[in-house]
């Protein structure tokens, strides 16, 4: 039998380092807020855009990344062009603070064969 190596955990960030969002996050709090600011239900939205309530769901909670083609019909039931949805997913990526990069960490050398 052979003993098995502990696995060492991957470093964790300094706690004031912000995390960088995920793209679908950042477009999924897009959808939520303006489909909230016209007072419009889930079921509404997602039948304008011809997509499944639980769907959009998913894409609102960033649980789901969207396709260009679902994208656009959210946004066009929104009232929005798809370009209109990514400058508003940009600009609040813009707004956010920067983080740091991250150090790249080596842990031995890399010989290569003669």
């Amino acid at each position: 039998m052979i003993p098995l190596r502990p696995v060492k955990a991957a470093p964790r960030p300094p706690a004031d380092e912000a995390k960088e969002p995920l793209w679908r996050d950042v477009v999924g709090d897009v959808l939520r807020r303006e489909r909230l600011a016209q007072e419009r239900t889930l079921k509404d939205v997602a039948d304008a855009a011809r997509i499944s309530m639980p769907y959009l769901s998913e894409l609102e909670r960033g649980r789901k990344e969207g396709s260009s083609e679902v994208l656009a019909a959210a946004a066009h039931a929104l009232g929005l062009r798809l370009s209109d949805l990514l400058s508003l997913a940009q600009g609040q990526l813009a707004g956010l603070p920067r983080a740091r990069p991250a150090r790249a960490s080596y842990q031995g050398e890399v010989r290569l064969a003669a």
